[in-house]
């Protein structure tokens, strides 16, 4: 029999009230020795989805006044019995009543293993237990909003249907294969080879959407990186929406890297402020100048910051060549000052330019709308699936190419045993996908991410 868990649900910290959340075959019976209703009943005559007043004990001491909400399973999240008592949300008295319900015969949750069990009970798939992560940790509308689609079964259903048409080619080869006497309905090559192939495009536009999705999901992990003084602080503090990092007009001020995560529009941007780009005698400048072109490198996005009063110099025309080939939004600053720069060449250089006075304005439409456009925020449909890790993304990317080389084995004549081999392959890695198939190391490592209580 599985252990019965328990853990704090809600954050830990003070709130209105605290919720401790009991899973397991004994979970209605741990929770009667802590929880006791003002009505005098007991919590096992309940059935699902009802509530009792009441309060909560420890030691023989009543601790605090309660609500024992009761879920029976299968009808509940985890699929197992569930009780979630809520208390008022002070530290002292959530951690009283966990420690009682430990005492009562609880044992403690591990990180995520409450969503954990809902998937091993077949309440959900793999997919949605991680928009679970997702939707908690959404930091802007747009996450939340792709997050609950997927929670409710947007990608499970795409790949759910690919799985059939892939399952049906399968079956329908090996039914040909093993059976040549029996009178099975062949399967034209031309027809097999459309409907593979329409299957490997349903996956690849998955994998081609995926950037614009984890955008969405996770953030841009983006750095905002130029020479000294061209208004990289500044930008970031106008972004951010308060003073973050420190600006001076002397140069190397900003030597190590400034984190902040801000929201712009429905994105959420994980900014970081570089030291500025030169070359320098100081040891700790020079570390800081080697990070930030690391993370140009490793950035999902580059905001370059050039100064329009300025001459460009080597260092503009290195950054330059480094933004070559990737997501990137040149930002020309100091507009308010006269032009020396060579403007057009910048915007030569860039698909998305924008001008701004860092120092004197506030507007920051016009570099939200080039960031949309360059992910197509504009268009993006949070309602349609979306691949919204790495795991998810190699594993379209193994299936796909099983696909693909089960087509040109295909049309090369090779022996259907041997194409359904390949089709084989790309189902056990979407049912991987699913977790209708993935080992044990792989779901622990999912959900070892999650925080405790959920």
């Amino acid at each position: 029999m599985e252990k019965t868990i328990a853990a704090v649900a809600t954050g830990n910290a003070a709130g209105g009230i605290g919720v401790i959340r009991i899973s397991g075959e004994k979970a209605i019976e741990i929770a009667d020795k802590v929880f006791s209703a003002a009505d005098g009943s007991s919590l096992s005559e309940l059935k699902g989805y009802r509530a009792k007043f009441g309060s909560v004990a420890a030691g023989g001491k009543t601790l605090d006044n309660a609500v024992a909400l009761v879920f029976r399973a299968p009808k509940s999240y985890t699929g197992e019995d569930v009780c979630e008592l809520s208390v008022h949300g002070g530290v002292f008295i959530v951690e009283k009543t966990l420690e009682a319900v430990f005492a009562a015969g609880a044992a403690p949750a591990g990180a995520g293993e409450f969503t954990k069990r809902a998937f091993l009970n077949g309440k959900m798939d793999l997919t949605q237990a991680e928009s679970v992560a997702d939707l908690i940790s959404a930091e802007g509308e747009a996450a939340a909003q792709a997050s609950f689609h997927a929670l409710q079964g947007s990608l499970s259903n795409k790949i759910n249907s690919i799985l059939e048409i892939l399952t049906d080619c399968s079956a329908n080869m090996a039914a040909w294969v093993d059976y040549p006497d029996e009178e099975i309905p062949d399967l034209a090559d031309d027809e097999l080879e459309k409907t593979l192939t329409n299957a490997a495009k349903a996956l690849k536009e998955l994998v081609e959407n995926y950037e614009n999705g984890i955008a969405v999901v996770q953030g841009i992990d983006t750095v905002i990186a130029g020479r000294p003084n061209a208004g990289k602080s500044t930008l970031m503090n106008l972004l951010a929406g308060r003073d973050k990092s420190i600006v001076t007009d002397i140069e190397g001020t900003t030597r190590d890297i400034v984190e902040e995560s801000v929201r712009l529009g429905g994105l959420v941007l994980h900014l970081s402020d570089t030291a500025g780009l030169r070359k320098s005698k100081d040891e700790v400048e020079t570390i800081g100048i080697d990070r930030a072109y690391n993370k140009i490198e490793q950035a999902s996005l580059i905001l370059p910051v050039f100064d329009s009063s300025r001459k460009l110099n080597k260092e503009d025309m290195n950054l330059i060549e480094r933004c070559r080939d990737k997501k990137a939004v040149a930002i020309i600053n100091k507009t308010d000052l006269s032009t020396k720069a060579d403007v057009e060449f910048i915007q030569s250089s860039f698909a998305h330019c924008v001008f701004i006075s860092a120092k004197s304005t506030a507007d920051t439409s016009g570099i939200e709308k080039e960031i949309k456009s360059l992910f197509a925020a504009d268009t993006f449909d949070a309602a349609a699936p979306i691949l919204a890790n790495q795991r998810q993304k190699q594993c379209c990317v193994r299936a796909m190419d099983f696909i693909f080389d089960a087509v040109s084995s295909l049309i090369m004549g090779v022996t259907r045993d041997a194409v359904n081999v390949l089709v084989d392959s790309a189902i056990d890695e979407l049912l991987s996908l699913t977790g209708q198939k993935a080992n044990i190391e792989v779901v622990n490592n999912i959900f070892s991410k999650f925080c405790v209580g959920k």
